[in-house]
């Protein structure tokens, strides 16, 4: 353990030579010796090893912000709409390049900000079937198409894991039975907010770990050897996305684009709207021309203005990312097995429930953010359409709709000439049950730009009841307390009060 703790951080209360204080040493070899009474991977040790030193270190005034003045936007990305390279593919080349490749699907939310208990890739979407049932027949498609031996892994967390499994041998037992399905993600203590230690809750253990983030992903492929056995079957390159972006499919012009180019890390992007000032950026550090991702926390408040300008800063991470697993790996040998990647902060109490326990940091780390490790990285635009996640019952109402339809391969698909803007009241909608207490059947919205919902209002009962949206709609129950029936019509720029 002292091995891997010398030099490693500089702590809370720390000596100005940047050494280890006395107690912000024992706060982490407290923590390491949790982590291994787990059995924590070496790579998954030293992963949290550099979050807390991170947390535990005492940055001057600025550190951690990115000043607008150290880095400028980025032009002249390629778009996936002027590749056509699949078309120009034999199918025997891009069956040989599928033979490579790997669909790795972050699975390990709960969904819990729309009141779900269980997997959130459990949710119904569309004809009855659940994200999981989407991306297991997508990959099952290719595999038939090209009779290419495609491969396919979930990184599950210890929240969704079973969940995810039960559901796969149910109703995917061929794929359930596969080898190396799962890439498990791994965990981290809680740590208190004022020491620094690895907290205890007594009434339920279980609270006292967390996820530590999508950017476990690299750690997590080196410690439970999958990488290492991926190369060894002949897969080089990894399709990593969110289960619940259902935008988010195996494209094989983007593949191919990917293979040819040589890539270690490429990107998929799209561009900035009013509606994502407020989110982060693509953006080139100007000091050694490397892309980066910059988040509204790492931006000081005299930026603000030119962080939002989404003229000057155009493009956001849609979190589909592709990986070279052999460079991926040299990369990571090279950096003693951990990816340098800028920590997630979150302060929490240990019972997310209960304000009154011990508040704690929850360290965290995104996968994008790893962009700036590798000299070979890369972005490319994508359409809107490849980022369609589902955070919230208005995503899902809209997703339910005619709006969008389920093509014979899987794949969701918009069907209207535009996605409509639905905003339903948090209220009575924001939990997915509230929801569907209140939706007999979703109105058609395929000729709707917007529909915004105040107070309790009941929609039909049969299939699509009859009940359609055309143009920009706004429907209010005045009454909080007594749901109310909207009649059973064609609305066209309508405004209803019940």
């Amino acid at each position: 353990m002292a091995a891997l703790l010398t030099g490693c951080f500089g702590g809370k209360a720390a000596a100005e030579d940047g050494a280890l204080s006395h107690a912000a040493e024992g706060a982490l070899e407290a923590c390491v010796a949790k982590l291994q009474g787990r059995g924590a991977s070496p790579e998954a040790v030293a992963a949290f090893a550099a979050n807390f030193r991170a947390l535990a270190g005492s940055p001057a005034a600025g550190a951690g912000l990115v000043p607008e003045a150290s880095i400028e936007p980025v032009a002249g990305l390629p778009r996936l709409a002027d590749l056509g390279a699949a078309a120009a593919a034999s199918k025997a080349e891009v069956a040989a390049l599928l033979g490579q490749a790997v669909v790795i699907k972050l699975n390990g939310g709960l969904g819990t900000s729309m009141g779900l208990q269980k997997a959130k890739s459990l949710l119904p979407v569309k004809a009855g079937k659940t994200f999981l049932d989407l991306m297991a027949e997508q990959v099952k498609t290719l595999r038939r198409e090209y009779g290419a031996p495609v491969r396919f892994v979930l990184m599950n967390s210890f929240s969704t894991d079973a969940d995810s499994l039960a559901a796969l041998a149910k109703k995917h037992p061929d794929l359930a039975r596969e080898e190396d399905l799962v890439l498990m993600q791994g965990m981290s203590p809680k740590i208190g907010l004022e020491d620094l230690r690895p907290v205890e809750y007594p009434a339920d253990p279980s609270l006292e770990w967390c996820p530590p983030g999508h950017g476990d992903i690299y750690p997590s492929l080196l410690g439970s050897g999958l990488l290492d056995r991926l190369l060894a079957a002949g897969v080089r390159y990894a399709f990593v996305s969110n289960s619940d972006n259902l935008g988010a499919t195996m494209d094989l012009s983007i593949l191919r684009h990917f293979a040819a180019e040589g890539h270690a890390f490429m990107m998929e992007v799209c561009e900035r709207t009013e509606a994502d000032k407020k989110g982060g950026h693509l953006a080139r550090r100007k000091r050694d021309g490397k892309l980066i991702l910059r988040e509204s926390a790492m931006c000081a408040d005299a930026d603000k203005e030119a962080f939002q300008d989404v003229g000057l800063h155009r493009f956001f991470n849609t979190n589909n990312l592709w990986l070279d697993l052999r460079q991926l790996k040299d990369k990571m040998a090279a950096a003693g097995g951990v990816l340098k990647l800028p920590v997630i902060r979150n302060k929490k109490t240990v019972n997310p429930r209960d304000p009154a326990t011990a508040k704690v940091y929850q360290l965290e780390t995104a996968m994008g953010s790893a962009i700036e490790n590798f000299e070979a990285s890369a972005a490319i635009v994508v359409p809107r359409a490849r980022f369609s996640p589902v955070k919230t019952c208005n995503d899902l109402f809209t997703l339910r709709s005619d709006a969008y339809e389920l093509t014979p391969d899987s794949r969701i698909v918009l069907a209207a000439a535009k996605a409509p803007l639905v905003k339903l009241d948090d209220k009575h909608y924001k939990l997915v049950d509230q929801m569907e207490a209140l939706v007999g059947a979703y109105p058609s919205l395929k000729a709707c730009g917007s529909l915004t919902v105040e107070g309790p209002v009941k929609f039909g009962t049969g299939l699509l009841a009859g009940t359609s949206f055309a143009g920009d709609n706004k429907v209010t129950n005045a009454d909080p307390a007594a749901p109310k029936a909207l009649p059973v019509k064609k609305y066209e720029d309508a405004t209803v009060v019940l």
